[in-house]
């Protein structure tokens, strides 16, 4: 994989646009032009066949590896992702995404029991009982305008989430399901209020997305993945991200937090520019 570890990102305009910089580890040289071949085939796009250095036709579909380094315990990783599936759907048949779900744990130490979510958060980030419910309020409104429910309540509390990650880090493995388990996930979390930790739930949802219930619950048992989930932790944050959501777009742009829409679209169409090979 190629270094991510220095990158900056710079934000203009009320819709976010993001301004991708990357500093060093590769340079800050612009990208090599690519000379690449495009054979098109005469009944799907009507053009001829031809060879170009600048080509970005809308007939081609560029496939783009996307990294989406987040937490199921995360609202704004719900956002983020809600935004760059949406932006995807604009670019069907120009972008064809690759995303790996990539583990971060907000509550690495958390016991099996979780805890209060507002009391979790308070104590986090020394705020009051009136902050975090605005901060809800906020979150729950970006919800609504993506049809997705979060629903805070008295009961909602923050959970361990290394179980989760072992999961999904299967499911990649093993699977096409991984977007499916970690929307799945989220589902779980938010809008119903679940104990995403407990084994008995991981099966159940693992199971409602296609995937097989008893060898999730055998990974779950055995405690297999828990080593590599924990080296791609160290790895991701030993490239500088401390926050997610954070998404990497072929191992060379980063992008963070619960982006609108549009900036997604955004930055997809300035990599196909930059990469035209992508």
């Amino acid at each position: 994989m190629s270094s991510v570890s220095i990158w900056r990102i710079r934000q203009k305009g009320r819709i976010g646009r993001v301004i991708m910089e990357f500093i060093a580890g590769q340079g800050n040289r612009l990208l090599p032009t690519v000379y690449f071949r495009i054979a098109l085939a005469l009944a799907d796009c009507q053009l001829p066949i031809f060879y170009s250095p600048f080509f970005n036709g809308s007939c081609m579909t560029h496939t783009v590896r996307i990294d989406f380094v987040s937490d199921v315990v995360c609202p704004w990783c719900v956002v983020g992702l809600n935004s760059l599936t949406a932006a995807l759907g604009q670019l069907d048949g120009e972008v064809n995404a690759d995303i790996h779900f990539q583990p971060f744990e907000l509550a690495p130490g958390m016991d099996d029991n979780g805890e209060d979510l507002t009391g979790y958060l308070m104590s986090k980030y020394q705020i009051s009982s009136e902050q975090v419910a605005q901060t809800q309020a906020a979150i729950v409104a970006r919800g609504q305008e993506q049809g997705f429910v979060f629903d805070f309540n008295s009961d909602s509390r923050k959970w361990n989430t290394l179980n989760a990650h072992r999961l999904l880090h299967w499911a990649g493995e093993t699977s096409d399901q991984q977007l499916a388990l970690k929307k799945a996930l989220f589902l779980a979390n938010f809008t119903e209020n679940r104990n995403i930790s407990d084994h008995a739930v991981l099966v159940e949802l693992a199971t409602q997305v296609g995937l097989d219930g008893a060898e999730a619950a055998q990974v779950l048992a055995s405690g297999r993945y828990a080593e590599e989930v924990r080296e791609l932790e160290s790895r991701w944050q030993q490239q500088g991200i401390s926050s997610v959501p954070t998404m990497i777009f072929n191992n060379r742009y980063a992008v963070s937090g619960g982006q609108p829409v549009e900036t997604f679209v955004d930055v997809l169409r300035q990599l196909v520019e930059k990469d035209p090979a992508a």
